[in-house]
C-alpha cells in the first residue's frame, strides 16, 4: 500500500523498521486500509530486502488473533524477494496478527502485520458498575474537602526566550501525598488570556522526560502542565528513579497491580483523583482564559486524558494516542485485553480483581466523555493493541475525530504530535 511505502522512507527510526538495519520488511495487505469485513478473505504480500535489494528466503509465519496465541502456521518461499500469504479471515469483529520470521545470514529477522475485520463492530468486554459515577463523585468530593495547596518555583533550566517554566508540587490530601509537574507559560502571559493543557505521563516510574518536548504549546499561547503521578521530584537523579522502579515496579509488584483487592485501595485511585486536582490548579490560574481546558497524552497518558475528560465536565477537548488501561480484564473472557496485560501474571484475573478493574477501566470513562475528542492509534501496536483502541473509540459518543496510522507500533511521529496541537488550536472556544 502507498502508506506503507511512504512510511518506509520517512520512518527509519520506527520500531517496526529498525534504525540503520540492513534488512527491511514490507508487508502489503490487499486492502489499502488494512481492513476487511467478517468472512472476507485477506491476502498479504510479504517482501524482504537487504541493502534495498530483494532477498530470497523461506519465511515462516504464524497467524493468531490480536495479542492471542497463534492458531495457524506455515511457510512461504520468497521469489524475487516477494511472496503472498493467504491470511484467512475472522467470523467475529477484531484483528488478526500475521507474525513473520526469516533466517538469513545466520540470524533470525522478525516482523508482523495486523489486519482488522468489521472493526466498527468491536465492543468492549467490561461493563460499567451501577455505582460507577457515585463512586467517583464521592471520592472527588472527599478530595476537595482538603483545600487546594501547592508550591511553585521557577525552573530556569527550562525557560526560553518564549517560555517561562515553573516546577509545582500539588498536594492531594492530608497525608502529604502529592504530584509534581512543570508548568509552561507563554512569556508575558496576561490575565484571562491562556487555554490550559494537562499532559499526564506514560507508564512507568520515571522523571518527567524531556520537559521541553512540547514547548510549542506555550509558544502558541497555552499554559501546559507536564505532570508525573507518583509524587517523586523529577529533579532526582536518574539512578534514583531506576532504583525505585526496580524496587517497586517489578512484574510481581508493579504499581498497576498494587491494591487490586479493593477498589478503595487500588493505587490508581489517587492517580485518577490527581488529574482533577491538577485541573483545579490550572483553572485557578489568573492567566486561564476561563473557557478552554484540554487534556492530552499517549499510552497511559492517553488513558488518563480520557479518564480526566470522563470525570471532569470542565474539559473541553481530549486528545489521546493509543490509550492504555482499556478493556483490561477482557482476557478473562478469552478476548484481547489492554495494557498492562494482566493475563501475563498467573492468577491475576480473579473475580475480585476484575470487579475492581471495572471502576478504573478507560472504557467506562469514555462512556461519559462529552468533550471534543481526537484519538490516534496504529494497528501494529502490541502494547496498546488496536482491538482495545477500537473498543474505546466505538464507545465514545462525544464529537470525535480519528487519525489511524496502520503501520505504527507503540509510537507516534513528531508530525503527529504537532498535529494534535493544530487540531486543538482550531477548536478553541
Amino acid at each position: 500500500m502507498l502508506l506503507s511505502a511512504l512510511m518506509l522512507c520517512a520512518g527509519a527510526a520506527a520500531e517496526n523498521y529498525p534504525y540503520r538495519s540492513d534488512y527491511l520488511w514490507v508487508t502489503v495487505p490487499d486492502h489499502a486500509d488494512w481492513l476487511y469485513e467478517k468472512g472476507e478473505k485477506a491476502r498479504v504480500e510479504v517482501q524482504l530486502y537487504k541493502y534495498g535489494i530483494p532477498r530470497d528466503a523461506v519465511v515462516k509465519y504464524e497467524i493468531g488473533d490480536d495479542m492471542m496465541p497463534s492458531d495457524r502456521k506455515g511457510e512461504v518461499k520468497l521469489k524475487g524477494g516477494r511472496a503472498v500469504i493467504d491470511a484467512g479471515t475472522r467470523t467475529t469483529p477484531g484483528f488478526r496478527d500475521i507474525r513473520l520470521t526469516a533466517d538469513v545470514d545466520g540470524k533470525t529477522y522478525a516482523h508482523h502485520v495486523k489486519i482488522g475485520f468489521s472493526v466498527g463492530e468491536i465492543r468492549p468486554s467490561v461493563e460499567e458498575p451501577a455505582d460507577f459515577i457515585d463512586f467517583w463523585s464521592r471520592n472527588i468530593e472527599d478530595m476537595r474537602a482538603v483545600p487546594l495547596t501547592y508550591t511553585k518555583e521557577k525552573a530556569d533550566e527550562y525557560c526560553t526566550d518564549k517560555v517561562d517554566c515553573y516546577l509545582v508540587k500539588v498536594n492531594l490530601n492530608n497525608r502529604k501525598q502529592a504530584v509534581y509537574a512543570y508548568l509552561f507559560y507563554p512569556k508575558g502571559a496576561r490575565k484571562g488570556q491562556c487555554p490550559v493543557v494537562l499532559c499526564p505521563p506514560g507508564a512507568g516510574i520515571k522523571t518527567i522526560k524531556e520537559p521541553l518536548r512540547h514547548k510549542y504549546y506555550a509558544e502558541n499561547g497555552c499554559i501546559r502542565m507536564e505532570m508525573e503521578i507518583h509524587g517523586l521530584d523529577p529533579r532526582m537523579p536518574q539512578e534514583a528513579f531506576d532504583d525505585i522502579s526496580r524496587a517497586f515496579n517489578g512484574r510481581e509488584n508493579g504499581y498497576l497491580f498494587n491494591g487490586l483487592d479493593d477498589r478503595d485501595r487500588y493505587y490508581m485511585k489517587r492517580v485518577y483523583l490527581s488529574l482533577i486536582r491538577c485541573i483545579d490548579l490550572l483553572t485557578s490560574l489568573p492567566e486561564w482564559d476561563g473557557r478552554n481546558v484540554v487534556v492530552q497524552g499517549g499510552s497511559q497518558g492517553g488513558a488518563l486524558a480520557i479518564v480526566a475528560a470522563g470525570l471532569d465536565g470542565r474539559v473541553t477537548q481530549c486528545i489521546a494516542n493509543h490509550p492504555a488501561l482499556a478493556d483490561m480484564a477482557a482476557y478473562a473472557d478469552g478476548r484481547t485485553g489492554g495494557y498492562p496485560h494482566f493475563n501475563k501474571v498467573e492468577g491475576m484475573l480473579t473475580d475480585m480483581h476484575v470487579s475492581t478493574l471495572a471502576y478504573y477501566d478507560v472504557v467506562n470513562f469514555a462512556r461519559h466523555v462529552k468533550a471534543d475528542t481526537y484519538m490516534t492509534w496504529g494497528y501494529n501496536d502490541n502494547t496498546c493493541p488496536p482491538t482495545t483502541s477500537y473498543a474505546v473509540w466505538n464507545t465514545l459518543t462525544c464529537p470525535k475525530e480519528a487519525l489511524i496510522t496502520p503501520i505504527n507500533e507503540h509510537w507516534t511521529s513528531e508530525e503527529t504530535e504537532r498535529g494534535h496541537m493544530q487540531w486543538m488550536l482550531k477548536r478553541l472556544k
